[in-house]
């Protein structure tokens, strides 16, 4: 290791402290509109009471999306193992519920610890794992490297790097570089994403290409009949709903400017408009009554009849319902510059998809999808409004659609399984059962 490298950490260590004020300052803000972010904050400094037993698994996972996607490899390794202690961490008050929703009392769970050794090193003595699982690309150097220093394997799951994502880390190759050989392995979901991280410095050896889990979504048995009979109590059985998911600022009024259009050209759609985040619930429904349409919270259970325009979806946890009473689909994050959210959700309950231009967070799913016609690319509120108008009018259109998504879905299936069977591998290695 040459002396850049030797001195990229210590000096990344220094200036995330220099930023932890600016962090706090920041989190007590966004407490304003989401006051759970000012509490349980000496779990951030990895203080805490209650421990879970030693020698378990530490799967971390950033928020919402990241914690939907692992439950599945969680609930199998619990079947597999029912007496090996989980802790599950998140970064956000949103994963924080998630797992809450997912697990309950059967996994141990607090936030992340900050990136700083001292909080990391408090982390450990509580937690005492014996390997750790880090969903998607939630790499911190530090965490890599207190892991590494204490023997406990490092295995990250589901890995992605967009392009972006790689120039940004290669501009700190000096602080990326060693981080990546101190990892175990990585099972990255395409070979394109693989080479990146190998670029960037990861052994070849340790990767393995193992698609994505979220292919492997299981829809709920009981979602489609609770669907049903949501739209039913709606008034909505013959009429159109579309809903625009997990949108962001400055995307909600495009949404709306669409759905504006849309009306031009439907007899009364109904739009259920989902934004990515809570605090911004009351700001988007102002919006919506600003702009004269009519509106309905789902947070406060208002009716929903013949007569309104737009149903806010305003609570947690209901978004895959959300994507099963409507008949086409916006997926957010994808009109303005965020990279995109999980375009799988809808194709799993055959909701005709379309996505804005930033989709680099689910480059290679978005781009199998389109080049298919499982999913369509739209710029403006104009083309939005025009496709949306498509799919509820030509049910050829509609048809080809959801089975070009379906072919993608099954055609990649098989992830979770793969794995399973790698971190299975991992742990019977670990504890010596070859």
């Amino acid at each position: 290791m040459d002396h850049r490298q030797l001195m990229a950490r210590p000096f990344y260590t220094l200036f995330f402290l220099l930023l932890l004020p600016i962090i706090f300052l920041r989190m007590l803000w966004r407490s304003r509109l989401a006051p759970a972010y000012r509490k349980r904050w000496l779990e951030r400094l990895g203080i805490f009471a209650s421990r879970p037993k030693p020698e378990g698994l530490w799967m971390h996972s950033v928020s919402v999306g990241e914690t939907i996607a692992i439950a599945p490899l969680v609930k199998r390794i619990q079947h597999r193992y029912p007496d090996l202690p989980i802790t599950i961490t998140t970064t956000t008050p949103t994963g924080s519920d998630q797992v809450e929703a997912q697990f309950g009392d059967s996994v141990f769970h607090v936030y992340a610890p900050y990136d700083i050794p001292g909080f990391l090193g408090n982390f450990l003595r509580r937690i005492q794992p014996k390997m750790c699982i880090i969903m998607e690309t939630e790499l911190w150097p530090n965490t890599v490297a207190q892991c590494a220093g204490n023997g406990i394997p490092v295995l990250v799951a589901n890995a992605r790097l967009s392009e972006r994502s790689a120039k940004g880390y290669g501009k700190f190759s000096a602080l990326t570089a060693p981080m990546l050989k101190e990892l175990s392995l990585v099972a990255v979901q395409n070979k394109v994403d693989g080479d990146r991280f190998c670029a960037l410095g990861l052994p070849k050896d340790r990767l393995q290409v193992t698609g994505s889990i979220k292919f492997d979504l299981q829809i709920p048995a009981d979602l489609i009949e609770r669907a049903v009979k949501m739209r039913a109590n709606w008034g909505a059985t013959a009429r159109p709903v579309v809903i625009a998911a997990s949108t962001h600022e400055g995307e909600d009024q495009l949404v709306l400017q669409a759905f504006s259009k849309l009306q031009q050209n439907v007899k009364n759609p109904l739009l259920v408009l989902v934004p990515r985040h809570p605090e911004r619930f009351d700001k988007v429904a102002e919006m919506c009554t600003s702009s004269q349409f009519t509106l309905a919270r789902r947070s406060r259970d208002e009716a929903v009849d013949e007569n309104t325009q737009i149903l806010l979806g305003d609570t947690m946890g209901e978004l895959l319902l959300f994507y099963g009473v409507s008949d086409a689909a916006f997926v957010g994050g994808s009109l303005v510059s965020v990279g995109g959210h999980n375009p799988l959700e809808p194709a799993a309950l055959n909701v005709p998809i379309f996505t804005g231009p930033h989709y680099f967070n689910f480059q290679d799913i978005v781009d199998q999808l389109a080049a298919v016609g499982g999913a369509a690319l739209v710029s403006t509120p104009s083309e939005l409004a025009e496709g949306w108008c498509r799919v509820l009018q030509q049910t050829s259109v509609r048809d080809a659609m959801q089975a070009a998504a379906a072919e993608i879905v099954i055609r990649n299936r098989g992830s979770l399984d793969r794995l399973e069977q790698l971190v299975v591998a991992q742990w019977l290695l670990l504890s010596g059962n070859n």
